[in-house]
């Protein structure tokens, strides 16, 4: 194997060393996801976090943990549509229920990925009826 391809399989699976980069980029995803969690409490820490997905992307292609940048991302970018959406309609009472709606969402993305990612586990975007 070319020292330039990525490892595909989650760290417990190889054999661990001070300087892994793979370890580095999952403290990296840590943070992001603590980062993410924070924005309930501090909202620009959410746009933080994104641009530290997009800034390391390119290193964490093609391995496990490119699955949980995909994740943030998408909750990042889903969370910040249905903010607005949800400002957009808040002198209507559907405003409130999507932006209850949306941080219900958001806690649960935060949560599933942090979670999955603590294991060493990818985030597996296939329905539920194709896993296995």
């Amino acid at each position: 194997m070319a020292q330039s391809e990525p490892i595909i399989m989650p760290p417990e699976h190889s054999a661990p060393s001070s300087s892994d980069p793979l370890k580095t980029l999952k403290t990296i995803t840590t943070i992001i996801y603590a980062l993410q969690a924070a924005s309930f409490f501090v909202g620009i820490t959410l746009f933080v976090a994104v641009v530290f997905n997009y800034i390391k992307r390119d290193e964490v292609r093609g391995t496990w943990l490119e699955s949980h940048f995909r994740w943030q991302i998408r909750t990042f970018w889903f969370g910040i549509l249905w903010t607005g959406l949800g400002v957009l309609t808040y002198v209507l009472f559907i405003g409130y229920l999507i932006l209850l709606a949306n941080l219900v969402w958001m806690i649960y993305r935060i949560a599933k990925g942090w979670l999955n990612l603590a294991e060493g586990k990818p985030m597996d975007f296939r329905p539920y009826h194709e896993r296995r």
